[in-house]
């Protein structure tokens, strides 16, 4: 039990970090297209890191619910 609750911690963690590198996404995002010739490669870079953080932290809320099922 004790392990898991430090498991939950350690993904807690990590979704905290990603959540931050997903607003630093949006925020480049805002910025990138404030412009009046927004770089279209680079917006798309935003938009693609934006999607693989969502993507990330799903998988880790996924892990971590399998945890507090387990136990």
């Amino acid at each position: 039990f004790p392990v898991t609750i430090g498991k939950i911690g350690i993904i807690d963690n990590h979704i905290k970090s990603i959540e931050f590198a997903i607003y630093a996404a949006q925020l480049d995002l805002i910025e990138a297209q404030a412009v009046s010739s927004p770089d279209a490669s680079y917006v798309a870079n935003c938009n693609s890191r934006i999607t693989d953080g969502n993507a990330k932290k799903a998988a880790l809320v996924e892990e971590k619910e399998s945890l507090t099922v387990s136990e």
